[in-house]
């Protein structure tokens, strides 16, 4: 195991931050396009997606961070690999909804979104245990915004 270095947690958070704040610029004016679509039940008021966000981005570049620093091995390749894969589906997600309006892909996105995160919690378990668990939020927040994805894919032909 490598030494613990605040720095590295703090980069590898920033990191996390940063996709989801880009991926939100380039998502538009989620805000108001949001109070405009027919939502399914129980969506949660606009302001609680930056705030929900913000708080997984921090836990998933934690986790990371405590992926990364184990000894290298192929567990801990796989890990970081399914890590990155799921970073960069959920970077799409957003500006597939908001900036392109697509909700069927944005749908689609969001359920593989969710398998991905799943996957990644079963890579992460086999470096360390506490990086997974940490993440279960995040597993239980994609499946649900998997199905808002999906209701509002049905509710807004």
């Amino acid at each position: 195991m490598k030494k613990w270095s605040w720095t590295e947690m703090l980069i590898s958070v920033v990191l996390a931050e940063l996709v989801g704040g880009l991926s939100a610029l380039l998502a538009g004016n989620y805000s108001g396009f949001y109070k405009e679509i027919v939502q399914p039940p129980f969506s949660p008021p606009g302001a609680v997606f930056p705030v929900v966000w913000a708080i997984l981005y921090a836990i998933m570049g934690i986790s990371s961070y405590l992926i990364w620093r184990e000894n290298a091995s192929v567990p801990r390749s796989r890990a970081l690999i399914a890590y990155v894969l799921q970073l960069a589906v959920n970077f799409s997600w957003s500006i597939l909804f908001f900036r392109f309006r697509a909700f069927t892909a944005a749908a689609i996105v969001a359920v593989v979104l969710a398998g991905l995160v799943a996957w990644m919690l079963a890579r992460f378990a086999r470096v360390r245990h506490l990086a997974a668990w940490m993440n279960l939020p995040y597993l239980l927040w994609s499946c649900f915004a998997a199905y808002l994805a999906i209701g509002v894919r049905v509710l807004n032909r």
